[in-house]
């Protein structure tokens, strides 16, 4: 019997590239490809017949966080690998928190990702060293991983900052960001002050780049 697999990443060349890694084996079956998160778990509401998931972390619309939170929540049963470029700190301990199965780099090879994959579905969670080192380290240092869950779960960011920050993001300046939510430009610079105070950042850039982060947009 085939294992089914699909595969969540927006860049296309990468997806190009992990079906020709597994098209090498026979028992490997790739049912589909989902640009986001948002759009796989469209898909899966159609057809939830997977065995394993391949889940990239940054993508837009819904994140491979965001989305492994998701699934495993209306879909136990599928197993996730993350696989992405990404080996820092925070993106590992988000992930494995959200409930992934494994966690590799994609650089991996075709050998190592069919292994991976039939490691995860009988149980077990396959990982990259430079990954499960980071693993280990941060269930050594208690207090890391407290600050980390602390961290994780104190950011607490009001809709009309949410949607402000989604608005940053895009590269729009304070007049743009009023028109667009018919607002003043005095209360979105007052809105942005809070922000800053919340996620204690000095810049549009790093306000962005840590609510991503913390999968707060």
């Amino acid at each position: 019997m085939k294992l089914k697999i699909c595969i969540a990443e927006d860049n296309y060349f990468l997806v190009k590239t992990i079906k020709e890694k597994l098209s090498f084996f026979d028992d490997v079956t790739i049912k589909f490809h989902a640009n986001n998160g948002a759009e796989l778990i469209g898909k899966l509401e159609d057809n939830h017949n997977i065995d394993v998931i391949l889940m990239d972390i940054q993508m837009p619309e819904m994140n491979g966080v965001r989305a492994t939170e998701i699934v495993k929540n209306k879909y136990p049963q599928i197993k996730i690998i993350i696989l992405t470029v990404l080996d820092d700190d925070d993106y590992v301990f988000k992930a494995i928190k959200a409930g992934a199965n494994g966690y590799l780099l994609k650089e991996i090879d075709a050998e190592n990702l069919y292994k991976s994959i039939i490691e995860v579905t009988k149980g077990g969670a396959p990982m990259t060293p430079s990954i499960a080192l980071k693993t280990l380290n941060l269930l050594r240092n208690p207090n890391l991983l407290d600050a980390k869950l602390e961290e994780t779960e104190t950011i607490k960011l009001s809709k009309r900052e949410t949607e402000i920050l989604i608005q940053l993001s895009k590269g729009l300046n304070y007049n743009s960001i009023a028109e667009n939510l018919i607002i003043s430009p005095s209360t979105v610079r007052k809105h942005i002050e809070n922000i800053y105070k919340k996620l204690q950042v000095h810049s549009k850039m790093e306000a962005v780049i840590k609510a991503q982060k913390q999968n707060l947009i």
